[in-house]
């Protein structure tokens, strides 16, 4: 599991913890003050004794990269938050193959719509289940008849 931090912090932690050992302290004492385990803060000796500070350095994260850039991220999450209807359908609910549809169109590049979600949750968005309600629902008959028609027929009238 890769350790929470972007690549440049990781980096900084690991030549702190160099620094510290030449220093004197113990790989447990080490281990401590950094926050890491004290058998990669002896693999991080290692390394360092092999390959120099070269070694500790950051190196690119492995996978495909990214589809979208980061500035077509921000528009994309610009684009959810106006909603569902802004960008053409009937209702304001997004769904995985609404987004895939817009970033198609807006962006030119293709996502299959089982990847959508983790795009969502990347831009911190989760899945949320849209309330049932009817369309022929008529909200002012129902406060008139919990107002009216609810005490009267309630076992226990209100005080």
């Amino acid at each position: 599991m890769r350790p929470v931090g972007g690549a440049k912090q990781l980096e900084r932690r690991r030549e702190r913890a160099i620094a510290l050992l030449r220093d004197g302290q113990a790989p447990v004492e080490v281990a401590r003050l950094v926050g890491v385990d004290r058998r990669s803060v002896r693999r991080w000796n290692a390394t360092f004794r092999k390959a120099g500070m070269s070694g500790l350095a950051a190196r690119p994260v492995p996978g495909r990269p990214a589809k979208l850039t980061a500035r077509q991220r921000a528009h994309l999450e610009t684009l959810l938050e106006r909603g569902a209807g802004a960008s053409g359908f009937e209702s304001d609910l997004w769904t995985c193959p609404r987004v895939a549809h817009v970033i198609g169109q807006r962006f030119g590049i293709r996502y299959h719509v089982d990847h959508i979600g983790r795009l969502l949750r990347s831009l911190g968005w989760t899945p949320q289940r849209p309330v049932r309600r009817a369309w022929e629902r008529d909200e002012e008959g129902i406060r008139r008849w919990v107002k009216q028609d609810w005490p009267r027929i309630k076992k226990k009238p209100t005080a």
